[in-house]
């Protein structure tokens, strides 16, 4: 799905209100309700909506929203969490990186000549594709439409294979407990390359501190570095049970 500024504007609305008719949303728009109609359609394939009888439901939690759309969310934050993060890398020669728009960010970023890497995300594996020099591994398994990411027990076995000096993984919420994500299939994928991982870096936004979903992925303290744009003072929650723990910001 192609995120135009349409679809983000209806983004912007449904997550202010939640909830919203079409009637409504053409209306603020300036399109006719077939086209606001069609684009919901195209929206709820890629789950970050419901589809009600006459309107439409904002979904927060959808188990995996596609990343185009996830792109198109606090895009500015993402950028400086990726340029941080390049930054702050420690020397590898392989990768594992996730399927998130937060690693997308730092993919298009990131130096990656000569190095390999691997994933579970197409569009990270195109993205890295545009350097010279970069093996990628993609492995085999079932490509969901809303995600773009390849996942299953086929995925994991072959990931499980690999050694990586460095796991770069990011979330989708993270609190003094630990890092959370929204589908047991991302947080399987994710918990594999980290045990397999000489390194374990997590990045993610400001906006993820505090925000909770059904799986823990693993406590913070399980990696070596903890990346994010968060100031020192809206950081500080997430040291609640380990003082120790690093976390790397501006």
């Amino acid at each position: 799905m192609k995120i135009g500024d349409r679809t983000k504007d209806i983004m912007n609305l449904l997550k202010d209100n939640k909830a919203a008719s079409v009637e409504e949303l053409a209306k603020i728009l300036y399109v006719s309700p077939a086209t606001i109609r069609r684009d919901l359609t195209e929206m709820e394939k890629a789950g970050i909506v419901k589809r009600t009888h006459g309107g439409v439901i904002y979904v927060e939690k959808a188990d995996e929203v596609s990343i185009y759309l996830r792109q198109a969310k606090n895009p500015e934050e993402k950028s400086m969490v990726a340029y941080i993060a390049t930054h702050n890398m420690p020397d590898f020669s392989t990768v594992f990186i996730d399927n998130s728009s937060t690693c997308l960010a730092l993919v298009e970023r990131l130096n990656l000549r000569n190095k390999t890497v691997f994933t579970n995300g197409l569009q990270i594996a195109l993205a890295a594709s545009q350097q010279d020099n970069v093996s990628i591994v993609l492995p085999g398994g079932e490509v969901k439409y809303n995600t773009t990411a390849v996942h299953g027990s086929l995925t994991a076995r072959m990931l499980g294979e690999f050694n990586y000096d460095i796991a770069v993984t990011s979330c989708a919420g993270a609190d003094a407990r630990g890092s959370y994500e929204s589908s047991l299939e991302a947080m399987e994928i994710k918990k594999i390359a980290m045990e397999r991982a000489k390194k374990r870096i997590l990045i993610f936004d400001r906006t993820k501190i505090g925000q909770t979903a059904p799986y823990c992925t693993a406590p913070l303290q399980y990696y070596d570095l903890v990346i994010t744009n968060a100031s020192n003072k809206e950081a500080e929650p997430l040291k609640k049970l380990d003082k120790n723990l690093v976390i790397t910001n501006f």
